[in-house]
């Protein structure tokens, strides 16, 4: 077994044949496994209750990937926005959102995307892998650090938002949540996670297949092919009306209801027509509606809606009996904000 295997990507039973093969107990698995998930130990050194030799003979056969802060920024509304180093050079992003009520964490699923949406930074970017489930929990750690060290608080909430489309990413998001939510990991409950999708229709019905706990949310930002074709192509390959009956299918299997993002953007889906399809489309399942200021972009022309259309927008679909929330931007000033993540060169350090 060569020193570029990463521990962190073994199972327990897997962690345990590689030990007895080394001529080692297999019970000192499940201690490994504590100082990596639950004390999120990235040095072998620190596993102070294995032997010396053990310890060397870890050092020998095996790595961790650990993901480092690269940079981190402050913003005036005290949202802390993280360039985050991988292990082969690759860059991601993850935001902490700091509020009177939780402390959110904002991971990236992928190393930039490949959707495309429109309005994105991100989808500008090439996808050029996976973030691994290892990398994911990383974040997240780094991140409630942050929380502890710059306000005193937990974490209690996580948002798979950041980079990168978690769906398609499936395996490495799910093994992520597992660590994440276990009680030999993190121990976060798993209702405190939503992950958020551009809405690929049939991995939202393997989410119901495999009735998964977390919260699922939908970047809708239009209930109308057409207009939703033209700002996420991905639409093109999942219909509404097949984005429609997965939600269905999840939501029979999961009795989650579904969150639906919804970008209000200035002359485009800003309209009393636009917000009779969103009512309609909201019909089919048990949902709320985040309406999300827009952060506008170089590489983009859109621009936020007017306050008074938001407003008239989140009223009629009040009156409609929906759950309504307007969402203000934050850390919009260090590009931390929704639909602003992507790599720049300059970057300050806080």
């Amino acid at each position: 077994m060569g020193k570029a295997v990463d521990i962190r990507s073994l199972s327990l039973s897997q962690l345990q044949e590689a030990l007895v093969a080394m001529g080692e107990q297999g019970f000192r698995a499940k201690q490994i496994y504590e100082w990596l998930w639950q004390k999120s130990s990235q040095d072998f050194d620190d596993m102070t209750n294995l032997s010396k030799t053990l310890r060397e003979k870890l050092k020998k056969h095996f790595t961790i990937h650990a993901v480092k802060v690269k940079h981190s920024q402050i913003s005036a509304d005290r949202t802390i926005k993280n360039t985050f180093s991988l292990h082969d050079g690759n860059i991601i992003e993850g935001v902490l959102i700091p509020a009177e009520d939780r402390m959110t964490a904002c991971v990236s699923s992928q190393v930039g995307c490949s959707l495309t949406c429109k309005f994105c930074a991100t989808g500008y970017m090439d996808r050029k892998r996976n973030v691994n489930a290892d990398e994911i929990y990383d974040q997240v750690v780094l991140i409630a650090k942050q929380a502890e060290q710059h306000y005193g608080k937990p974490l209690t909430n996580i948002v798979y938002m950041g980079m990168g489309e978690p769906l398609l990413n499936y395996s490495n998001m799910i093994k992520s949540v597992d660590r994440i939510t276990s009680p030999d990991g993190l121990n976060m409950a798993a209702k405190r996670i939503t992950v958020s999708t551009a809405g690929i229709a049939k991995m939202i019905k393997k989410l119901g297949d495999d009735e998964v706990r977390f919260n699922l949310a939908l970047s809708l930002h239009a209930a109308n092919d057409t207009k939703r074709n033209e700002i996420m192509p991905i639409n093109e390959q999942n219909s509404l009306a097949a984005l429609a009956e997965s939600l269905k299918y999840f939501y029979a299997k999961t009795k989650t209801p579904i969150t639906f993002e919804y970008i209000v953007f200035h002359n485009f889906n800003d309209a009393l027509e636009d917000a009779k399809e969103l009512a309609k489309f909201c019909k089919h399942v048990p949902c709320k509606v985040n309406i999300i200021e827009y952060n506008p972009i170089e590489l983009a022309d859109f621009v936020n809606a007017e306050a008074d259309k938001i407003d008239a927008f989140a009223d009629y679909l009040r009156n409609q009996g929906i759950t309504t929330n307007v969402r203000r931007s934050r850390g919009k000033d260090i590009d931390a904000a929704c639909g602003q993540l992507a790599i720049k060169d300059k970057q300050k350090t806080a």
